[in-house]
């Protein structure tokens, strides 16, 4: 928690703050020291204590210093966003919005972090916490929750400024480990594999015993490395609750699983199928024909993979199309509005969300997740783990792993329970 208190002196544009938490665990201290240098301010460390005990409190009391007054009053919002409050606690202000998806201007943009708001002098606790969204409020129905500019309609009171806002960024506390702690690091491929695979394994079974919800972001790569029927295994025994994906990733699992092929390509050996370059859209005719995936399924069509599985399981799923997708599938969402919508659904109460090889739909998955939850990001390609934390899915545990690999070996320890 970090409150300001004004200091009152004429043209001394400075303001004390205070810091209170696991400061140090947690690096809160260092990214407020970092924020403030980044924007060309200036602190002093007036008191410090750290707390000595596991589960105990740190304090440091500093002084913040700007420019000028609008310098300062910058440097101010970006500490809310790191957790602060406001010198004065007042009750948030609300305006209306003036038509259908249009916001009234300074609207407060969110983060991902769990956001309170002050109305009627009461806390209430922002719902569908993401970031990038604006805030509604009902009195009458006594809720905030966050929604996207396109679910603005003429009238919803909207949260401007910055006053009557209180954010709470993820602490990590010295006692007890979270979920991926030993991934505190950026993503590196010198990580043990092994003992990454057993612990994420562990924290998937933990949740599912606790009934949790598990959701996963794939990508066609799952296919076209040979972990097709690791994954369709994964959601066999049950440790996939949903599946968000794009055309691509069916398309690919319903050639292998008609062909044996992925883009043409003999999965078993590596070779070129004769006149394998048509295999994909033949998949996509077949699916067709039958009217859809389940009724692939229904009919014989479809007898095994990924696809299969989720059919067969009952696993919800969400294939978001895009501009270069071929066929696509009678399942895919067409209209990126209604797929964004779709995939918000099958997120709700998630606890954690595995990304397996898939950049885009990964990087969109982060921004409809508020920052308590937890993701693992799973790609051969560092720069996608990397991305993804930068773009906001800051607590992202990455890992740089050939997904062809990761699978089998995630799913042989998920075996053993």
């Amino acid at each position: 928690m970090i409150s300001f208190h004004s200091l009152g002196k004429k043209g001394v544009f400075e303001q004390e703050i205070e810091v209170e938490g696991h400061l140090i665990d947690s690096m809160i201290l260092t990214k407020i020291f970092d924020r403030i240098m980044d924007l060309g301010g200036d602190f002093e460390v007036m008191e410090f204590r750290i707390g000595k005990r596991k589960g105990e409190y740190s304090y440091a009391k500093l002084m913040v210093r700007g420019k000028d007054e609008p310098h300062l009053n910058v440097l101010l919002e970006e500490m809310y966003r790191l957790g602060a409050s406001p010198p004065r606690v007042i009750e948030a202000t609300l305006a209306p919005a003036p038509s259908d998806r249009v916001l009234p201007d300074d609207f407060y943009s969110t983060t991902s972090h769990p956001t309170f708001v002050l109305i009627d002098g009461r806390w209430i606790e922002v719902q569908d916490q993401m970031m990038d969204k604006v805030i509604i409020v009902d009195k009458k129905l006594d809720y905030a929750k966050c929604k996207f500019i396109n679910e603005v309609v003429k009238g919803d009171l909207i949260v401007v400024g910055e006053d009557g806002i209180r954010v709470k960024p993820p602490e990590r506390p010295r006692e007890g480990a979270i979920l991926f702690e030993f991934m505190a690091s950026k993503a590196s491929s010198e990580k043990p594999s092994v003992s990454i695979v057993r612990q994420i394994a562990e924290d998937i079974r933990k949740i599912k015993t606790e009934n949790g919800k598990i959701a996963v972001v794939a990508g066609p790569a799952i296919v076209h490395t040979g972990a097709t029927s690791s994954f369709a295994r994964m959601i066999r025994l049950g440790y996939v609750d949903a599946l968000l994906s794009g055309n691509a990733l069916a398309v690919h699992d319903v050639e292998y699983a008609l062909f044996g092929t992925s883009l043409g390509m003999k999965i078993e050996d590596g070779s070129i199928s004769l006149k394998g370059y048509r295999n994909h859209l033949a998949a996509i005719n077949e699916i067709i024909k039958a009217g859809s995936l389940s009724e692939a399924v229904k009919k014989g069509v479809l007898k095994k993979g990924i696809m299969y599985e989720c059919v067969v399981n009952r696993v919800p799923f969400a294939l978001a199309g895009s501009i270069r997708d071929d066929g696509p599938l009678p399942d895919v969402i067409t209209d990126a509005v209604d797929a964004q919508k779709r995939y918000k659904e099958l997120l709700r109460n998630v606890r954690l969300v595995i990304m397996l090889a898939s950049t885009l739909h990964s990087i969109a998955v982060g921004n409809l997740l508020p920052s308590t939850i937890k993701v693992v990001c799973v790609d051969i390609n560092p720069a996608v783990t990397t991305k993804l934390m930068d773009r906001g899915t800051a607590q992202a545990a990455g890992i740089v792993s050939d997904v062809g690999a990761f699978l089998p070996l995630l799913v042989e320890e998920l075996e053993k329970y």
